[in-house]
């Protein structure tokens, strides 16, 4: 029997769903038929953590989610996000009280709920004291319409600070073999705090599987060929002899390369709720199975000196996407 993980006063199976990628940023999206019966398959599997946001698709995922899954709302834990946002066709950022209650409305109607289980900031904005936005989450939980507050992309100081005005039960990271930043800080904190590190990405953008995708296969709206630098040319056959040992320990556990990034994750500690995304029915079984996968300290230790954070070939996001987070950096990145 597979143990549950914490997210709050909730519990959660360890692998989660993150529903980006059946509507935005890599290539087109799913038509909305397979994305929806990608959504009841993965509740029938029994995943029971959804996690998208206001951007996806410039709102499409949560309307997806409320048009295939309203009548089976009680079945999963339903995380949305704000800050990011959309206005005529284009992203935005905007932390105001007034603008994060609006988006929590919105949400609420393409979700087709009158409650979302985990509402985070997408992204600090450095126009706004995050003491506000977090004052404006903390309304939204008085007023039943979220029941806990979450972050994402940011780094210790953002979360202790979020955190004095009302608990945080969620900070949200990129975090995997090929992303170890929230070791540098953030994960210590979670742990301090009681707070559950929700790990994006969690199998590379790709990277961590086997095959790895192919950069030169990528549709022109995939933003990996834009804003995430390890995939670019220059960069990327210098990644790739990373996954040798990853086949290799792949092999020993008796799982796939996929798996064995999640249950990596999984083995970082008992608050890590890594949420693969996926537009592969066949993968989403998958990814789910890895919940199972439990690795031995000497395998995590092999893989953690593998993948040391400085082999990685290429910054984690371009100079644009870096502006906008404030997770912790390793002092090789700074200079990179």
């Amino acid at each position: 029997m597979v143990s549950k993980r914490r997210i709050g006063d909730s519990q959660v199976y360890p692998v989660g769903l993150g529903c980006m990628n059946i509507t935005h940023a890599y290539g087109p999206p799913l038509p909305e038929d397979e994305a929806k019966a990608l959504l009841v398959r993965a509740l029938d599997l029994g995943y029971d953590f959804l996690d998208t946001a206001t951007l996806y698709g410039f709102g499409r995922s949560e309307e997806l989610i409320g048009e295939a899954l309203k009548d089976r709302r009680q079945e999963y834990f339903l995380a949305s996000k704000c800050v990011l946002g959309f206005k005529d066709g284009q992203r935005t950022l905007d932390a105001r009280p007034e603008t994060i209650k609006a988006a929590c409305e919105a949400s609420l109607k393409r979700l087709q709920t009158d409650v979302i289980d985990l509402y985070y900031m997408h992204r600090p904005d450095p126009n706004v004291p995050i003491e506000d936005s977090v004052g404006a989450l903390a309304d939204l939980v008085q007023e039943g319409k979220i029941r806990m507050i979450g972050l994402s992309e940011m780094g210790e100081e953002h979360l202790r600070r979020a955190h004095a005005v009302h608990p945080i039960a969620a900070m949200q990271s990129e975090y995997s073999l090929w992303v170890r930043n929230p070791e540098i800080a953030i994960k210590a904190a979670c742990e301090e705090l009681g707070v559950a590190l929700v790990a994006f990405s969690p199998v590379g953008r790709g990277f961590l599987a086997d095959p790895p995708v192919d950069p030169d296969k990528f549709h022109k709206s995939d933003l990996r060929g834009t804003i995430f630098p390890r995939f670019f040319p220059e960069n990327y056959s210098g990644n790739l002899p990373l996954l040798e040992e990853a086949r290799a320990c792949a092999s020993e556990v008796g799982c796939s390369v996929a798996q064995l990034a999640l249950a990596w994750t999984l083995a970082k500690g008992g608050n890590v709720i890594p949420i693969p995304g996926t537009t592969s029915l066949q993968h989403l079984e998958e990814n789910w199975k890895a919940g199972g996968i439990e690795l031995s300290e000497d395998m995590v230790a092999r893989l953690d000196a593998h993948f040391l954070p400085e082999k990685a070939v290429g910054p984690r996001y371009n100079q644009i996407g870096q502006s906008v987070v404030t997770t912790e950096m390793y002092d090789f990145e700074t200079s990179q």
